[in-house]
């Protein structure tokens, strides 16, 4: 409830800018080319023009692959370019409006990374032998390498040691060094595996420093209020809701989205989560959905419930690709992007138009990020929301049908126009009418 006062208008657009700008998959001291993160000052305008008012990057220090396994946490990727480049794009985002968010991986890092390969050549008597859990074996010596705690099995990302005081140090020194640079917060990669009082400190102590920062976990499950609040952190990753939203949409059964929403209720009464229908983890939303004619309808509900809600650099454009789990799964959901917006596809074009529309929409009404939902009329094929907050109220009504479809909708005297969409109102008759496949917001 503590969230920084401009959160309340944040719409990310998020990017994974090692995909973005086609850099090598792997590290490499000569990059072929250089200052790949300059590529997406282009974008700015694109991403104001859409109606985000914030870029949510994906890891941009120095790793050995994919970002995630992070080697320097002071360096920008050489891949990607330098530190001054990084300084150009938050000034340049700054300069449009837009807030920048970083991707912080402090569970785990690369094998490579510093105080690792400290513990590699020195072995247990090295100083950083505690910031890992590490199991040696017997006569250990400098040059041994020992066993050692990893993530989800994955050798080459080597788990930091939370409940060592140097290693919070550490994290408090990196998030507090990239916020001195102008960044406006951070993300905070599988934060669901590191405990929450590691969270509570670390929050702490650069909130000292930095309190107009913001602090969002990725949690895939659980209990996201509690962890939010024993963590000190702003938000959560809401995956719950990003799994009801397409799987309503290709079950046609609605009665799942409505479940999803009253749980949704329940958390926005402590937080206001971070909702999505893509991100760089998952497979694309046009892809997930069988009927890719029904992406609006995704894209409605992400912009007419409470939470801040995320783009994925693509989906505004109907992009598909599909993540696959094997070695380079996430390449078709981490894509290349073009040199500026003019060499776009028009084919996106009314993805893109439905993105606006909304996103339009719910920057005129900015209380929508903590605003509640009461369904209506229910469904397996047709869903009626009133979405509130205090005296401020629109109703959102959803037709999976072929055919065309009403809702039943108490107190539609009240309701003044159509806002988005298309749909009609018979106050006589006290529904709303939708056309097949059809949807409406209304105010």
């Amino acid at each position: 409830m503590d969230e920084p006062r401009w959160v309340e208008h944040a719409i990310w657009w998020q990017v994974y800018p090692l995909g973005f700008t086609g850099a090598e998959k792997t590290a490499t001291p000569d990059p072929a080319a250089a200052h790949r993160l300059l590529g997406l000052v282009p974008w700015l305008d694109y991403a104001v023009d859409l109606g985000a008012s914030g870029l949510a990057l994906g890891p941009v220090f120095a790793s050995e692959t994919h970002g995630y396994d992070t080697t320097d946490y002071f360096r920008i990727d050489p891949r990607l370019g330098t530190l001054g480049d990084f300084d150009t794009l938050v000034a340049e985002a700054h300069r449009r409006g837009l807030r920048v968010l970083l991707d912080g991986v402090f569970n785990h890092a690369g094998r490579s990374f510093g105080p690792f390969q400290d513990v590699l050549t020195h072995g247990p008597g090295a100083a950083t032998a505690s910031w890992f859990s590490l199991d040696w074996p017997e006569g250990a010596g400098a040059g041994t390498e020992p066993a050692y705690r990893d993530f989800e099995g994955h050798s080459h990302l080597v788990a930091l040691h939370h409940a060592e005081p140097a290693v919070a140090d550490f994290v408090v020194k990196v998030m507090e060094y990239w916020l001195g640079r102008g960044a406006d917060g951070w993300r905070l990669d599988a934060a669901y595996a590191v405990p929450s009082s590691f969270w509570a400190d670390v929050t702490a102590r650069v909130r000292s420093s930095h309190p107009d920062a913001y602090f969002v976990g990725e949690y895939i499950h659980g209990d996201y209020a509690t962890e939010v609040q024993h963590g000190g952190l702003d938000s959560a990753t809401q995956y719950e809701l990003w799994k009801a939203v397409w799987s309503s949409l290709n079950d046609a059964n609605f009665f799942e989205l409505a479940a999803a929403l009253e749980r949704h209720n329940a958390l926005l009464g402590s937080f206001a989560p971070l909702t999505f229908v893509g991100n760089h983890d998952v497979t694309r939303i046009a892809s997930r959905l069988a009927d890719p004619g029904l992406l609006a309808h995704a894209v409605v509900a992400l912009f007419t419930v409470g939470g801040t809600p995320s783009v994925y650099y693509g989906d505004e454009q109907g992009y598909r690709g599909i993540k696959e789990d094997r070695a380079g799964g996430d390449d078709d959901v981490r894509p290349l992007f073009p040199a500026g917006p003019g060499d776009l596809s028009g084919v996106g074009r009314p993805a893109y138009e439905v993105h606006q529309q909304l996103i339009g929409v719910r920057r005129r009404h900015p209380w929508l990020h903590r605003a509640t939902t009461e369904v209506l009329h229910l469904s397996n094929e047709v869903l009626a929301y009133r979405v509130t907050d205090g005296a401020n109220a629109l109703v959102v009504a959803l037709n999976l049908s072929a055919i065309p479809g009403t809702a039943s909708i108490p107190g539609i005297a009240d309701i003044g126009s159509v806002l988005a969409g298309e749909g009609s109102v018979d106050a006589a008759a006290g529904r709303v009418r939708l056309p097949a496949r059809g949807w409406a917001v209304l105010g």
